[in-house]
């Protein structure tokens, strides 16, 4: 969620804000990093209150269930996990008092918790960690997220109901010492314990609400920079500093607005009557207000694909999907459609995110692996009609409701039907929520979809789509990339070089699958006020982090 798209003071357009975990992204705040205004103490005559737009309702604040861009965004602000990403990206200490001790062998960690409390006056403890992960990967709670924590020992036997949740390698040895054990030393341990299913919760709370846990802005709590204060579902949410928080002097904002808006012309017009102090732009603003003095564009590290489901007896058909995927102009697309510094997407794995271990850019490496190509497509259009037994056909795009996606639905509608003779697409809008549940559930054809990712490494969107895969919702196999993905996961962590080549390989195995088709790597364009300093944009994880924000 860029995340971390990273992920705020804005409209959050519904083309750049929703992806499903994401880590994903809420555009709906991105915000320039600028980490000389972050450590300037704020103006004391200005009131220290930051107003945004969301394009979304929070679809849940439960950071073991919760899956999307837009909750991890919230969540990256009310909760804090033994790190959480500082003012240059890097994991810094949270809940975590010092850094660990690790054994020998990278795969035992001890952890010193530091005298923090949560919203409730109640001490996080050691044993809030153990009931949080546990919690995740126990069968019972059926978390998309869970397989986060396969990494750590008997994590994945638990999930599978072949082992009992207490014997996860976690274990409480007091109050403030927490001890977790791996089942390999893996590089990217640090930026993991920054994501919000690694957060703790506190057990006795959790158990107290029951069914309750997390619907409302009271029946949660909270340990992090800010509380959730206010929640009136689908039409706004407020974030108010913690004073519990035990880096409160850090935090200058004492309350976050949030209005939530689908419309980009009514929160273009928020920005204007200075009720938002900053909104996100669709191609028609961007060429109105580009000369203004505030506006401004960011790079992401969220990429945008279409979900090609395979329990579609069309697009189980491999030639039908490369047809898909070669058959629409992804150049026009982000030049003319978006024209906000997206660029066209061929390939899973973004651009600027990961280098390996020779220093070179994973992108740089791997290339492009696909192509526009509509002679081609029709090609193999035509010998999928006939393999697949079919003259004519009519699939659904599952899309968000928003006005700017369904621009998008419409150029893909348009591109598809023109170039690939017998198709016909009817587009459903639906509300964020429902349509991850959708997909959840395999209900759909193909959809407009979004990663963002989770943690700084490639696997954080290669391992979406392992065959049955939480996130895989489409039906793809391919037994080679299984194992690719599982020997980058195990044995292949004792060699960096082949453990990279794995990599690669299997995204070029499910690019020539056309399991997906990419379309872009998002940019943001957006308007925001001169006063707003200090939003820290992440590349991973919960999308921004407005600890260090304020009003100048």
């Amino acid at each position: 969620m860029r995340k971390k798209f990273s992920f705020l003071l804005v409209l959050v357009l519904a083309l750049s804000t929703f992806l499903a975990a994401c880590s994903g992204k809420d555009t709906s705040s991105t915000t320039p990093k600028d980490e000389k205004d972050g450590d300037k103490p704020a103006a004391e005559a200005k009131e220290q209150v930051l107003n945004l737009i969301a394009g979304s309702e929070i679809p849940s604040m439960d950071s073991t269930l919760a899956t999307d861009s837009v909750s991890f965004n919230v969540m990256n602000n009310v909760y804090e996990g033994l790190y959480r990403l500082d003012q240059k990206n890097e994991p810094t200490l949270g809940m975590a008092a010092e850094e660990p001790q690790v054994s020998a062998d990278g795969k035992t960690y001890t952890f010193k918790l530091r005298d923090a409390k949560w919203s409730n006056g109640d001490s996080v403890t050691a044993q809030d960690f153990v009931f949080s992960w546990r919690r995740a990967v126990d069968p019972a709670t059926a978390a998309e997220y869970a397989y986060m924590l396969y990494d750590v020992k008997g994590a994945e036997e638990i999930n599978s109901g072949k082992a009992k949740p207490d014997t996860l390698g976690i274990k409480a040895i007091d109050d403030k010492t927490l001890e977790i054990t791996l089942k390999n030393n893996i590089p990217y341990f640090k930026s993991l314990l920054s994501f919000a299913t690694f957060f703790p919760e506190n057990e006795k709370f959790v158990k107290e609400q029951g069914k309750n846990y997390a619907l409302e802005a009271n029946t949660a709590v909270y340990n992090g920079p800010f509380t959730l204060s206010e929640w009136k579902h689908e039409q706004s949410f407020q974030l108010k500093k913690n004073p519990t928080y035990w880096d409160s002097a850090a935090v200058k904002l004492e309350t976050i607005n949030f209005n939530i808006v689908k419309d980009t012309a009514t929160g273009v017009n928020l920005y204007e009557t200075k009720k938002a102090d900053r909104v996100g732009l669709t191609a028609e603003f961007v060429d109105k207000y580009k000369a203004d003095p505030n506006f401004g564009t960011s790079e992401d590290t969220a990429v945008y694909f279409l979900r090609l489901n395979e329990k579609n007896k069309v697009l189980a058909n491999r030639d039908a999907r490369k047809a898909f995927d070669m058959a629409w102009d992804k150049q026009a697309f982000v030049d003319v459609i978006l024209n906000n510094g997206s660029k066209p997407a061929n390939y899973l794995v973004p651009g600027s995110f990961t280098s390996g271990p020779d220093g070179k850019d994973f992108r740089e490496t791997n290339g492009d692996l696909s192509k526009y190509d509509v002679e081609e497509a029709k090609k193999l259009w035509a010998k999928a009609k006939k393999d697949a037994g079919f003259d004519k056909v009519t699939l659904e795009m599952l899309n968000y409701d928003d006005d700017s996606s369904a621009k998008i639905g419409q150029y893909i509608k348009e591109q598809l039907e023109t170039n690939l003779e017998g198709l016909t697409i009817t587009l459903k809008p639906q509300p964020f929520k429902q349509k991850l549940d959708l997909e959840s559930k395999g209900n759909y054809d193909f959809s407009f979809a979004g990663w963002g990712p989770d943690y700084q490494d490639p696997m954080t969107f290669i391992d979406m789509f392992v065959t049955d895969g939480a996130h895989n919702q489409m039906g793809y196999s391919n037994p080679k990339y299984d194992k690719l993905v599982a020997d980058a996961k195990g044995p292949l962590l004792s060699d960096l070089d082949a453990r990279w080549k794995a990599l690669l390989d299997a995204e070029k195995i499910l690019m020539d699958d056309a399991a997906i088709s990419p379309m872009y790597q998002r940019g943001v364009a957006f308007l925001q006020r001169e006063y707003v300093k200090g939003i820290v944009e992440h590349p991973f994880g919960g999308d921004f982090g407005y600890k260090w924000a304020h009003i100048e």
